[in-house]
């Protein structure tokens, strides 16, 4: 194994290398100790990540490892081919959680790594395969149902927990299986090789990258960029084997990715791909892929994305969909679409030093992601629709509307797990000039500057109060640098305070910038405006033209049964020409801001399509004003079971 070659201060999930062309790098190191974010990751780390290996054992998935190592006997349990990433990416959030100065280990992550990477050990094969669904239920077909064999997947959240594990402890043991598999990998695929193709679902792209930043072996990189190279070629079967299947949009291979116009086809596949394309081309610092992933995000941000950043239109296949196709109840928004356009808008803050990919990672973290975890941290979301109708009735499968305790296809409860357990790590980044914060949270930074070490401690309320206070605690005195704060897009106005005077910051493409030579216990205050404020979306979305969403600060909100009795949601109307008031209840789930409008039951008279749809003269007029009250959308489905909408009618 080559020495690595990136620096040790990077501990998170992106470790630059020297000869990365990115605008920012993430080398500052930010602690997270107290307010929301804090406490959404404490949740974290005393109850979704320590019921990870119960859960694993009941569902199978360890069995079916137990079985490919020959440590049991009986049945393959479930019929998917990727149940071995549930496993990984559990390994990787406990690697992150492990590695987190404030986690005291009470629930006994070590033990519970130590068991599972000799699990995979014992798996592995020689050659460096590792599979169970293969090496169990068809050793005969390995690397030939790439559309939907998942193999390559699985290396890659294979690849992803070692490199963590091996970044915040130094323990090479998951590494070494990592390494022996992608060297197997390597040496199968490629130009003259036994296999040219590629992952019906990308993921190992940016785990190679990562792999090499970690250990210096330029294959990894180079193997990396063949895959991205040959996404859009047809190389992938057409899967008739499986029913109807969908085109090669689904598993972006209908276009080369540096000719894409727009996202398409399944939307976690495409978001890893970009994510992947986005290290190559940080990596080798290619022009046209640069180009390409940028392009990529401006269609998606202007023409796919719901209000909570949410991604993934139709249930069928889950596709983006078209542009500006964009229903309420209908509507996918996985959870894993959200955890993986976080991490690709994260690369693209990095690549780039633009404030508005910190801007959708912000809107995702606090809706898209968090929406799909309960508060209590032990029952998931797997689809995140932004209306549940009156009505409505649970089907039992894992697209379902009601939280369930865990899935048959697993893959977002530990996904949100490894994102919350290495959450700190994209909070800030520095470059040659000074020090950016890109996400607001109780807690400290350091980072080691051109011009010194630096370190602050940061205090604040958010999201329920817009102050965001600095203190530094150490920086170089004779040498100026520059203190970058990222402004929301949403922010309408804002405040700068330096030891209480007001000053100016220099206001540069969404970063309110402090240039000056700075000394220790120097006090920075900003404060943002948080009114509550009604958003309406672009007229193309068809499905919520003539309705408004209620928005406060970084937080969507929404209205649920449970504040509306005496009747269902979907009549409500909202009058748009009173004002809103905000409510903080630190009584109501965990303590949340409200959002209280004034509206009405009832809909406008007209003739029925139907001439023998009954008539209810109680619904055909205003009904009464009442309090419309609308909660934080990510706190929704945390008491009963009944409706929920974030687009209200205005009549």
């Amino acid at each position: 194994m080559s020495s690595p070659v990136s620096p040790p201060s990077a501990t998170g999930p992106l470790r630059l290398t020297p000869q990365a062309s990115a605008a920012l790098r993430p080398e500052a190191a930010t602690r997270i100790t107290g307010g929301f974010w804090a406490e959404r990751r404490l949740v974290n780390e005393r109850a979704s990540i320590p019921q990870g290996p119960a859960l694993l054992e009941s569902a199978g998935n360890l069995h079916n490892l137990a079985l490919a190592a020959g440590k049991t006997e009986g049945e393959y349990r479930g019929d998917l081919p990727f149940l071995d990433s549930d496993v990984t990416k559990w390994l990787e959030a406990a690697a992150w959680q492990l590695g987190d100065p404030s986690t005291d280990d009470p629930t006994g992550l070590r033990s519970h790594i130590e068991e599972l990477t000799a699990l995979l050990a014992a798996a592995q094969e020689d050659s460096g395969y590792l599979n169970s669904w293969f090496q169990v239920v068809k050793p005969d077909q390995r690397f030939q149902d790439l559309r939907w064999g998942h193999e390559l997947y699985c290396a890659g959240h294979l690849i992803q927990a070692a490199v963590a594990l091996h970044r915040t402890t130094g323990v090479k043991s998951l590494l070494r299986i990592a390494v022996r598999f992608a060297d197997h990998v390597d040496a199968t695929f490629g130009p003259g090789k036994a296999v040219d193709g590629i992952c019906g679902h990308a993921e190992i792209e940016t785990a190679l990258v990562e792999l090499y930043r970690e250990t210096g072996e330029h294959r990894y990189l180079d193997l990396a960029r063949y895959f991205i190279d040959r996404h859009g070629h047809g190389l992938l079967n057409t899967g008739e084997q499986h029913g109807t299947a969908p085109g090669p949009a689904y598993c972006q291979d209908r276009v080369p990715l540096r000719k894409a116009r727009n996202v398409e086809g399944h939307a976690v596949r495409q978001l890893y791909l970009l994510a992947g394309a986005t290290d190559v081309a940080t990596e080798t610092g290619e022009g046209e892929l640069r180009e390409a992933v940028v392009r990529l995000w401006d269609a998606m941000t202007a023409t796919k994305t719901h209000l909570t950043g949410g991604l993934g239109a139709r249930h069928e296949w889950e596709d983006f969909g078209d542009p500006y196709e964009l229903p309420s109840d209908r509507t996918y928004c996985e959870t894993c679409a959200a955890v993986a356009s976080v991490q690709w808008s994260w690369r693209m803050a990095l690549m780039t030093g633009r404030a508005r990919y910190s801007d959708l990672v912000e809107r995702t973290l606090y809706n898209g992601v968090l929406a799909g975890v309960s508060l209590d941290g032990e029952r998931w979301l797997y689809v995140n629709p932004l209306q549940v109708r009156d009505g409505y009735t649970d089907e039992g499968t894992d697209q379902t509307s009601r939280r369930t305790r865990w899935f048959r296809c697993a893959c977002c409860p530990p996904n949100v797990m490894r994102l919350l357990a290495s959450l700190p790590d994209y909070c800030a980044s520095t470059d040659a000039t000074g020090l950016q914060i890109h996400q607001y949270a109780t807690g400290s930074v350091s980072a080691q500057l051109a011009a010194g070490p630096v370190t602050a401690d940061i205090t604040t309320g958010y999201p329920v109060d817009g102050r965001i206070a600095l203190t530094l605690t150490g920086t170089p005195d004779s040498t100026p640098w520059t203190l970058s704060l990222r402004l929301p897009h949403w922010s309408r106005t804002y405040s700068v305070l330096v030891d209480g005077e007001p000053t100016e910051p220099l206001v540069e493409d969404g970063w309110l910038r402090l240039h000056r030579t700075w000394s220790p216990g120097r006090h920075i205050v900003l404060e943002l405006d948080m009114e509550a404020r009604l958003t309406r979306a672009d007229p193309r979305v068809d499905a919520v033209r003539g309705s408004v969403a209620i928005e406060r600060g970084p937080l969507v909100h929404c209205l649920e049964q449970a504040d509306h009795p005496g009747g269902g949601l979907d009549d409500l109307v909202i009058d748009t020409e009173r004002s809103l008031r905000s409510v903080f209840r630190p009584e109501l789930l965990g303590g949340v801001v409200t959002v209280e409008a004034t509206g009405h039951r009832g809909t406008p008279p007209g003739e029925s399509w139907w001439p023998y749809a009954p008539h209810d003269d109680t619904r055909t007029t205003a009904s009464g004003e009442l309090t419309l009250t609308a909660v934080p959308y990510y706190a929704w489905a945390n008491r009963e079971d009944g409706a929920m909408r974030v687009w209200i009618p205005t009549g």
